[in-house]
């Protein structure tokens, strides 16, 4: 979608209409692409997420077998049922083979683990030493200094009045976020959003020379993402280790370092794969997810009014909705322990299968209207956080603040906004994201 498509349609090539959508939906043209789309190259994706391949597959093939030229093959869970049924079921599921399509060595997953490659009680055991520098209370209280990041960002832009709204906007605001809230040092948060950009950018040239599909990166098989960047990271976290571990603050870091009242505590290794967990997952996917956003406030006026008119007491209402229109991480994997049938489908012990959350969040049978904005869904029993599971994303509450606090500065500020120009999306078939986006705005 290049912008400026007239928004009265029919879906092309759906069966759903949208002109049925409530006068509170905003309707969008969604290109939805190629109905039988190759999930498994990172080049599909670059023309946009390919919807009506998950459309069929919801409604024909909604457990399909995908073959894969470089893997062993993965079955793709594209309902938002079973998407939720599978997550919460992690005995048949594992997360500890990986949660991405990369099969990997056993000493390279024991060397790269994270919380996000266990399952309980393991998991549940790191989870209770990160979970309270994440809290919603504890994110509470860094709300202030977030909304006064945002408006100063957003100002800053706006006085270019033409401008990339991805890196004038959206990545500068979450780096110095990123970098205030782990108690980084000043200016450290274009450094740390720099290399999270490599981390979770690791297939598209525009952020790493260590394309993982395109060169050889065995000499980082040992490192998260198989990227020289965490190496950098891992140095990184060692110095602040040393700096904090014995602090009284109430940064991330500093509490990440600190032992619990039960004396349980991150080893060495645990705070390094964890803290470039923080800064690959903590800065793109919320970019991204504010990128969807001023991409749609852009391209459709009636939305701009819609939030300019928006209550405070719904602002929550709005962000849930933003981030399920984003879905800014398509899929995670899992890998079944046992012979199990879905859809009578026979899944075999070791198979990969891939939870497809953007698919679960255009489910016809869940949402009405799924390829429309409505600012007041609600319910908005939404996956765009791996809810429903024990890996639901740690920093939810963050992200829900970046989000709402960057879109309300900026719809409050503006009066026109139109996309000037075509926008690039992320080369990759893990993050759905735009990297590039051109707008003009009038301000108020």
């Amino acid at each position: 979608m290049q912008g400026h498509e007239n928004p009265d349609f029919l879906l092309q090539g759906a069966k759903l209409k949208t002109t049925g959508a409530s006068m509170s939906s905003t309707t969008f043209l969604e290109d939805l692409g190629n109905t039988h789309a190759d999930l498994t190259s990172h080049d599909t994706f670059v023309k946009g997420v390919p919807h009506a391949t998950f459309q069929r597959l919801r409604q024909e093939d909604p457990i399909a077998w995908i073959d894969e030229s470089d893997g062993s093959g993965f079955w793709a869970v594209t309902r938002h049922a079973d998407i939720i049924s599978a997550n919460k079921n992690f005995k048949a599921f594992t997360s500890t083979q990986n949660i991405r399509l990369e099969e990997m060595a056993p000493d390279e997953l024991e060397a790269r683990r994270t919380m996000q490659e266990m399952d309980p009680p393991d998991h549940t055991r790191l989870r209770s030493i990160v979970n309270p520098a994440f809290s919603r209370k504890t994110i509470s209280a860094y709300e202030p200094q977030i909304r006064e990041l945002a408006t100063q960002t957003v100002e800053k832009a706006l006085n270019k009045k033409e401008f990339d709204a991805v890196n004038e906007i959206a990545r500068p605001i979450i780096g110095r976020i990123l970098g205030r809230i782990l108690g980084a040092p000043e200016g450290d948060g274009d450094w740390l959003t720099e290399k999270g950009d490599a981390l979770i950018g690791n297939t598209d040239s525009d952020f790493t020379t260590h394309v993982v599909d395109q060169v050889d990166t065995e000499e980082y098989r040992l490192m998260p993402f198989r990227s020289p960047a965490a190496v950098e990271l891992f140095d990184y976290a060692e110095k602040q280790a040393k700096l904090k571990r014995n602090s009284d603050s109430q940064d991330v870091m500093s509490m990440l370092l600190r032992p619990l009242k039960s004396g349980e505590y991150l080893t060495d290794l645990e705070f390094k794969n964890f803290l470039t967990l923080v800064v690959a997952a903590g800065s793109d996917t919320t970019r991204y997810s504010i990128a969807a956003s001023l991409h749609a406030i852009a391209n459709h006026p009636s939305l701009l009014e819609q939030l300019q008119r928006t209550e405070d007491t719904s602002w929550e209402t709005v962000t849930n909705e933003l981030i399920r229109w984003a879905s800014p991480t398509m899929h995670f994997r899992r890998t079944a322990t046992q012979d199990i049938e879905l859809h009578g489908k026979q899944i075999k012990a070791g198979d990969k299968v891939v939870l497809w959350w953007i698919s679960g969040n255009r489910d016809e049978a869940v949402f009405e209207n799924p390829f429309s904005i409505d600012p007041t869904r609600d319910p908005n029993p939404h996956i765009a956080f791996g809810q429903w599971g024990p890996h639901a994303c740690l920093g939810q509450w963050l992200a829900r603040l970046e989000v709402q606090s960057v879109v309300r500065a900026f719809v409050k500020n503006v009066k026109r906004v139109t996309q000037s120009g075509p926008h690039v999306h992320l080369r990759s078939n893990f993050i759905n994201g735009i990297k590039y986006l051109p707008i003009t705005v009038a301000r108020n």
